[in-house]
């Protein structure tokens, strides 16, 4: 049985526009005896013409289609998965390093009825500062019991010998703020470099998802009612890069890797018919992949 509860905010159920701006919150979603909070960590204004690059259908049309104009509004999601013995977090929001639309992912959590101290894993889909900013404030570990997991190809790149003249000039600061947010963690012994496949009880699984990043990860929670696939940055505007997966976006460090982990990454989720939990898609970010006449669909499993 599935069933969804607690919710903050309303979002009209099969909705496939991008979400409009302002809408913030937190979700519970349980299945199979897990449960997922979606935390809203808040918006950011995307403009569409600077940041999405064509695939095979011009943007134009795509735009058009989905009722978006030259701004979208792209929400940061987080995700809690609790059981009867941890509460994992994946990936943790801007903090205050993005824009004054962001940094609500703690708020979220305390509306939730949860607190930092009993969050014990944080699992981390890449290093761009919306997704590991929540980790800390003014210096201090957020997380004051967790241990913080990164892929190991993240951290070789972000925190050891990548070149900064190898990514767009929009993502660059990853290379300080990465360094500046994990440094108490990995002061204090609370920092976990793995590989792909590596896996955490009995029920998690790191799938490398590579292209965004080149250690870009996602994780598979299994339960007895079906998966729950957290893609991280698989997408940014979704009803466009469903519409035509070849988009990329410029915060990409590998288009081309991007364009076929996505195609991939879209024909299995619709085969199999996951849960996709993604950190762009309209709040809560919980749905499943469809096939259609123009490509893929997202719809919400609310």
């Amino acid at each position: 049985m599935m069933c969804s509860d607690d919710y903050a905010v309303f979002l009209p159920s099969g909705s496939q526009q991008d979400h409009p701006i302002g809408i913030t919150g937190f979700h519970r979603f349980h299945l199979g005896g897990t449960t997922i909070t979606a935390l809203c960590d808040g918006y950011f204004a995307l403009s569409v013409h600077e940041v999405l690059r064509d695939g095979e259908t011009p943007m134009q049309p795509l735009l058009e289609r989905a009722c978006l104009g030259e701004v979208v509004s792209s929400h940061v999601n987080a995700f809690l998965i609790e059981n009867r013995t941890h509460r994992v977090l994946v990936d943790a929001g801007a903090g205050d390093l993005q824009d004054a639309t962001l940094g609500d992912m703690s708020a979220q959590l305390a509306a939730a009825g949860l607190r930092p101290e009993q969050i014990d894993t944080v699992l981390v889909t890449h290093l761009h500062p919306d997704h590991i900013g929540g980790l800390t404030r003014n210096g201090v570990a957020v997380f004051p019991r967790a241990v913080i997991h990164v892929p190991r190809e993240e951290d070789a790149f972000w925190l050891g010998a990548g070149d900064p003249a190898a990514v767009d000039a929009s993502v660059r600061a990853t290379f300080e703020h990465a360094r500046q947010i994990l440094a108490p963690y990995q002061a204090e012994g609370r920092y976990r470099l793995f590989d792909p496949g590596a896996s955490w009880g009995d029920c998690l699984t790191a799938e490398p998802l590579a292209g965004h990043t080149g250690g870009h990860t996602g994780y598979r929670l299994r339960t007895d009612e079906g998966d729950v696939v957290f893609c991280g940055d698989l997408f940014h505007v979704a009803s466009v890069q469903l519409a035509d997966p070849d988009v990329t976006v410029c915060y990409d460090s590998e288009p081309a890797q991007a364009r076929m982990t996505r195609a991939t990454f879209l024909a299995e989720a619709c085969h199999r018919g996951d849960i996709v939990a993604a950190a762009h898609a309209p709040f809560p970010g919980l749905g499943r992949i469809d096939a259609g006449d123009n490509g893929y669909a997202w719809y919400p499993v609310a």
